[in-house]
């Protein structure tokens, strides 16, 4: 029986498992940007300044998340086309897509320049965390351009199943991102000593190279001269445009409620204190590293969903989309025991600071169950993103994170005084009502968007996750 239920999914393990890999790594660098930055912080700048990193990216990564999930809006719409052999079109919708981006960083930057100077002056956080936090939130900002730009060209490559190129402008950009912040922020080689500048100095570096590899990258390999025949200015035009954002903004919007409840949570535990918000962004950083390799399960997830869809495979896109429930629940559950056997070892990674690594330990025990949730979610929203099913989903993240996670964390951890452990505790109940209601949602519009397809696919569908 077991060896039967295997083999049915086998060859979806393995092609999406090489196609996830890839983008995991790629999706890692996302978050391991703002974790380098943690560590350098927290090992050479001192506690307030790493309590100003968790502050920041707690309303930056906000911004951050609705440019990436604009970005995203390309590739659903390139995996259908290729799937229908339709060469030409991908080449417009990149070009379509690179416009919408570049306009997104810019309104950001507005966004992040004018609105969160002002938020983080009146969020009555500690006046040493705001003061150290200005100029490293005014670098990040600068660094959403050659971000987006980047993001373009990755998100078309990977919808075009070619993923380890983006890995790998991933894995030495942040090489080079650790190795600048280290200088910039102890001040080596003659170099002033910066403080918590430096890795704002050095991210913003890091993205721009990684911005001018990608596009070189595509432009200049012959896999992808096929798809780049409908590319340029000519390309532009408002219907592909409105198909981008039709499905990037409420991607963009699913990203925010998610990540804002997290910012939320941070802003919560600020007026707890610094050490408990310290420890707080030691042990997202580190829950962080693992949703975003469940993020690469669910960016192949949506690539072959997409696939499977323009080519009307019911039964193809059923196994392989639970398939990759399958592999997140399992990868989940694994992250989920180092987190609890190994949680007073691993905030060593980020800080010193024993009172930060004591609260922190206790955050990873209740991240090792908000993981399996997590996961997901996660892979519930990449599969319906393939079939281009966003509106329905962003409305359950939001129900999700902002009307259950995080007011029942305020009530916990404020008004019950649970304190930190008390806002997590909400949060990890959000995670399992999206994940509940997500994965509903893909067994009921999956099998309604198939109507009209052959009844011999219809009549295999598989409902077993487990």
């Amino acid at each position: 029986m077991a060896t039967a239920f295997f083999q049915q999914y086998k060859q979806h393990y393995k092609t999406n498992l090489k196609l996830a890999f890839p983008v995991v790594v790629s999706q890692l660098g996302h978050t391991l940007v703002q974790t380098a930055d943690g560590i350098v912080v927290g090992h050479f700048a001192g506690t307030v300044a790493l309590a100003a990193v968790a502050l920041v990216n707690s309303i930056f990564i906000i911004t951050l998340v609705l440019g990436i999930g604009v970005a995203y809006g390309l590739t659903p719409l390139i995996a259908q086309h290729n799937g229908r052999h339709e060469h030409r079109q991908c080449g417009q919708l990149l070009m379509n897509s690179l416009l919408i981006n570049i306009v997104t960083s810019t309104v950001l930057f507005v966004a992040v320049y004018f609105g969160s100077m002002y938020l983080i002056s009146h969020l009555h956080q500690s006046a040493a965390v705001v003061q150290q936090a200005r100029p490293y939130l005014f670098l990040l900002g600068l660094s959403l351009l050659p971000l987006m730009i980047f993001n373009t060209f990755k998100q078309f490559a990977e919808g075009l199943s070619f993923t380890k190129q983006a890995m790998m402008v991933s894995i030495w950009g942040n090489v080079l991102n650790i190795c600048l912040g280290v200088i910039f922020v102890k001040g080596l080689f003659g170099i002033r000593p910066m403080g918590i500048a430096g890795v704002g100095y050095s991210t913003l570096i890091d993205r721009c190279v990684m911005a001018m590899v990608m596009a070189v990258y595509v432009f200049r390999s012959a896999r992808f001269k096929s798809y780049l025949t409908g590319f340029g200015v000519s390309a532009l035009n408002w219907l592909q445009s409105r198909q981008i954002l039709k499905l990037g903004l409420p991607v963009g919007l699913q990203y925010f409620f998610e990540v804002s409840a997290f910012g939320g949570a941070t802003i919560i535990i600020g007026q707890i204190g610094v050490i408990p918000q310290a420890a707080h962004q030691v042990a997202i950083n580190l829950s962080s590293i693992t949703y975003m390799m469940a993020s690469g399960v669910a960016a192949a997830a949506a690539i072959k969903s997409g696939n499977y869809f323009g080519q009307r495979e019911y039964q193809l896109f059923r196994l392989s989309a639970i398939s990759s429930y399958h592999m997140v629940l399992v990868f989940m559950s694994f992250t989920a025991l180092i987190f609890a056997l190994a949680n007073h070892l691993l905030p060593w990674i980020i800080t010193s600071d024993r009172q930060v690594i004591a609260i922190s330990a206790n955050l990873l025990v209740i991240a090792a169950v908000f993981q399996l949730f997590d996961g997901a979610q996660v892979v519930g929203l990449g599969v319906l993103r393939g079939m281009g099913d966003v509106n329905i989903p962003t409305i359950i993240t939001f129900l999700a994170y902002w009307v259950v996670g995080l007011p029942v964390g305020y009530w916990l951890g404020i008004q019950l005084h649970w304190g930190v452990n008390g806002v997590w505790y909400g949060l990890t109940l959000g995670f399992m009502v999206a994940a509940l209601l997500l994965y509903f949602r893909f067994t009921t519009f999956g099998k309604k968007q198939f109507i009209g397809t052959r009844p011999e696919q219809l009549a295999s569908e598989i409902d077993v996750i487990g």
